[in-house]
């Protein structure tokens, strides 16, 4: 439960961006999820036991180069098509992290188990397919986000219910596999 819980507060910039950019505009959200990352980065800095993650470094130079390019251009991107390039990046940030052979959530894993398992073979390979299972959540955002720029007579609670099934799936998938994992190894 820790390293769901760990992963999920990875994401909490992309949660500041939703709830500002709906609540004020897609420039403050962008800036909002920049500040989110940003303090999450200097934590791990600060904190000793902690160290930078790929997806971290991902998120704040995501949110940071898509702030200043808000910012400095004037852009009217909807609320779809702004969630278009904020999911699409961090699907990218994802499948770059198991491109580089580093699937994100084995840096997130290896601060809730034991040192001892960090060379397993079955620990690397769970992290794979974790990785895998949220970049497969990614892409049915990006889907969704794609549905909802480009196909405007679509009710907007189908890009909301498509997303929410998605996160929720990758999440319980994280928790659910590694236990099927190990019931399946006794």
């Amino acid at each position: 439960m820790e390293f769901e819980m760990t992963l999920l507060l990875a994401f909490a910039p992309f949660i500041a961006f939703v709830v500002i950019e709906r609540l004020v505009s897609v420039p403050a959200g962008l800036t909002a999820g920049a500040i989110v990352a940003a303090a999450l980065l200097v934590r791990d800095v600060a904190t000793p036991g902690r160290h930078i993650k790929l997806l971290e470094i991902g998120t704040v130079l995501l949110f940071g180069a898509l702030t200043v390019y808000a910012l400095t251009n004037d852009v009217r991107w909807s609320i779809a098509a702004v969630r278009l390039r904020v999911d699409a990046g961090l699907m990218l940030i994802v499948l770059a992290s198991i491109a580089l052979r580093q699937p994100f959530t084995l840096q997130y894993a290896r601060e809730t188990v034991g040192r001892e398992h960090w060379g397993s073979t079955d620990f690397v390979h769970i992290n794979y397919v974790i990785s895998a299972a949220w970049a497969v959540a990614f892409a049915a955002l990006v889907l969704a986000d794609i549905a909802m720029a480009y196909v405007p007579a679509l009710p907007h609670s189908t890009g909301v219910i498509a997303t929410v099934v998605a996160l929720i799936a990758a999440v319980k998938f994280t928790a659910w596999y590694p236990e099927q994992r190990a019931a399946t190894r006794t």
